[in-house]
């Protein structure tokens, strides 16, 4: 009886512990999205897809992994996609979008220190992550910038942490899959926790005219059947060997291991993404550059109940 006990008891840490990683220090009471969600859905029993070799050929078998993230600054900005925490009491913001169409309305909670990627006097993608501890909402804004005392952007997407409903079909969001970006971050507070318990978000230089389950949208002209679609899964191989990376590095590809990652967005190859922090070590890190394109294998994901669909 004892025996039984201490395993029941054993159980229910393991689900404790499964559940706390699914929530961000700063919104405990928020969980990032159902455990079904596809982004917490693990990955590693499923079959290969049969066109596997195909799609990785497309996206490089001899380039190596990139982590699109680090600590310290880059061009002056921190090195990620950076988020904020926010509260019911920060104020908010109709904003002008260019894709007015196929964002969401509003209105976003944009405190007035927000972070926006790669700096607030940057070009590109100047994404702004919004977390709402309060109502466990996530705000997320594509080409974010200041006007007045307003705000424009190109797109915005409003994601309810509690479900897992989806984009309307054909409907961008921040990202081009039509995907929240948030989910698909390496924290540095999981590292150092010692797991991810979720996929990751990568891009490939060109794509497909298609977009597979949970993307929503596409960003490409091409029908070319060798190129991935958006919201392609592809895992790391489980006989690559990883015992001989460094601590946070091994985190980082056990979680592709076992979550792998979601294409979500045209850009360089293999470029994972992850928000910025100084716990980052840059060597560390810099060692995922060792597995290239030839250790990943597209994943059947067909199998997976999709919720939200």
């Amino acid at each position: 009886m004892k025996r039984l006990l201490a395993l029941a008891a054993g159980v229910m840490l393991l689900g404790g512990a499964s559940a706390q990683a699914l929530r961000l220090p700063g919104a405990p009471k928020c969980r990032i999205f159902p455990t079904t969600n596809a982004w917490n859905e693990r990955v590693d029993a499923l079959p290969v897809a049969a066109n596997s070799a195909q799609l990785i050929q497309s996206i490089g078998v001899g380039t190596g992994l990139h982590p699109d993230f680090g600590s310290g600054l880059y061009d002056g900005a921190p090195i990620g996609i950076p988020y904020d925490v926010v509260s019911k009491q920060t104020k908010r913001f109709r904003v002008k979008f260019g894709y007015a169409d196929e964002s969401d309305k509003g209105p976003y909670p944009i405190p007035t220190t927000v972070h926006i990627e790669r700096g607030r006097a940057s070009t590109g993608d100047r994404h702004a992550l919004l977390i709402d501890k309060d109502t466990c909402k996530l705000y997320e804004l594509y080409a974010l910038y200041p006007k007045g005392g307003d705000w424009t952007a190109g797109s915005g997407a409003i994601w309810n942490l509690r479900s897992n409903a989806l984009r309307p079909p054909g409907w961008t969001s921040a990202d081009a899959a039509g995907l929240p970006i948030f989910p698909g971050l390496a924290r540095y507070d999981e590292v150092a926790r010692g797991v991810i318990n979720h996929a990751l978000r990568f891009t490939a230089a060109r794509t497909r005219r298609q977009y597979v389950y949970p993307a929503r949208h596409y960003a490409s002209s091409s029908d070319d059947l060798a190129l991935p679609p958006m919201g392609l899964r592809v895992r790391l191989k489980a006989s690559v060997d990883i015992s001989g990376f460094p601590k946070q590095a091994r985190v980082v590809l056990q979680a592709l291991k076992t979550y792998g990652m979601i294409l979500a967005d045209n850009g360089s190859n293999w470029y994972i993404s992850g928000a910025p922090s100084p716990g980052w070590s840059n060597d560390d890190l810099h060692s995922l550059g060792r597995i290239t394109g030839s250790m990943f294998e597209v994943v059947d994901t067909s199998s997976l109940p999709h919720p939200g669909q």
